[in-house]
């Protein structure tokens, strides 16, 4: 059996991260776009391909990047579906950041002759 690749290695341990947030004082937004998700149809098998948008105020903490990105490759392997996926994601980043507000956005690429976006966000007034 040929030895894992050290990405794989690393995305196969991915873990989500935090930092201090350098700017407690300010309220900013972080706009963070992820266009080479992928993940695999719970059904078919066959892969799925997203942009995912993550846009969050911070309160204490900001994530990570780099465990961000390893996190999010941890997906291309799984058999999910695109409400899932993102909704995991949300959950995932708003038990870590605890932020003042965040939202995920998942725009899934066509497949079948049917392109799906699901959002989650904290403001659940949005349209």
């Amino acid at each position: 059996m040929e030895e894992k690749k050290y990405g794989e290695k690393a995305i196969e341990e991915a873990k989500l991260e935090t930092w201090e947030n350098p700017s407690q004082e300010n309220d900013y937004i972080v706009n963070i776009e992820f266009p080479e998700f992928t993940c695999l149809c719970p059904q078919s098998g066959y892969p799925d391909f997203a942009v995912i948008r993550i846009k969050y105020m911070p309160d204490k903490y900001i994530v990570e990047l780099k465990s961000l990105k390893l996190y999010l490759n941890s997906y291309r392997n799984r058999h999910i579906t695109h409400e899932e996926a993102t909704n995991r994601i949300y959950n995932d980043l708003e038990a870590l950041l605890n932020p003042k507000f965040i939202e995920v956005t998942g725009e899934f690429n066509i497949r079948g002759g049917i392109k799906t976006t699901v959002r989650m966000s904290s403001d659940h007034k949005f349209q």
